[in-house]
């Protein structure tokens, strides 16, 4: 046995996943069996997409090289409108979508992102203390609206970043990305931006279990 295949044999002993796999994986902190399970579902909902056409709901935990998806957002907008692509950015709503909730006009609607150091407040929509024990909430669902620079709401938020795992830390691509950070979301708030700053508050795609 050579040493890599040796490596894959221990790994898949102890429920961890193989350092060969991980070199050609999304980013994860999950054990073996989770990872697995992860697999599969994102597998599911890329045929899903493929078979029935597009989602009303984008799961953006799914996806292998996330930025894409957001600049192919932005694009077909800017295609659509003949804008600059460079003159708009997203207004970031927070939305309940239901099963008779039509497309979005413009921009599309995202889900699987889960909340860390806080939580949100469905009743007042914004952001809200932790509650006692729980690390991580769910996300309503967001729907990422394309404007112009210039239109975009000016209200108070905390500019949220966004990850793929817990680690909160990657490496530089070629592309010029990160292989952890995806980008940064406003979510409405009543307090200052440095208390949730200090409370390390972060939105994260996919959790360790």
């Amino acid at each position: 046995l050579s040493d890599e295949i040796e490596e894959v044999m221990i790994s898949v002993r102890t429920g961890r996943v193989a350092t060969a796999w991980r070199g050609r994986s999304y980013p994860t902190l999950k054990g073996l069996g989770s990872y697995i399970t992860d697999l599969l579902q994102r597998l599911k909902f890329l045929q899903g997409w493929y078979d029935n056409g597009q989602p009303r709901v984008f799961w953006i935990s799914g996806f292998f090289f996330t930025q894409s998806f957001l600049t192919a957002v932005l694009q077909n907008h800017a295609r659509k409108h003949v804008i600059a692509i460079d003159m708009l950015a997203f207004n970031f709503v927070m939305v309940e979508v239901s099963e008779d909730s039509p497309q979005p006009e413009m921009g599309s609607y995202i889900r699987g992102l889960f909340l860390e150091g806080a939580c949100w407040d469905k009743e007042n929509k914004r952001l809200d203390e932790a509650k006692p024990r729980r690390l991580h909430e769910n996300m309503p669902e967001i729907w990422l609206h394309p404007m112009e620079l210039k239109d975009i709401p000016n209200s108070r938020s905390y500019l949220c970043p966004c990850y793929k795992t817990a680690e909160r830390r990657g490496t530089l691509m070629t592309t010029g990305h990160c292989t952890n950070f995806i980008f940064n979301v406003n979510i409405p708030t009543h307090l200052k931006e440095d208390h949730w700053i200090l409370r390390g508050v972060a939105l994260i795609c996919a959790l360790t279990d």
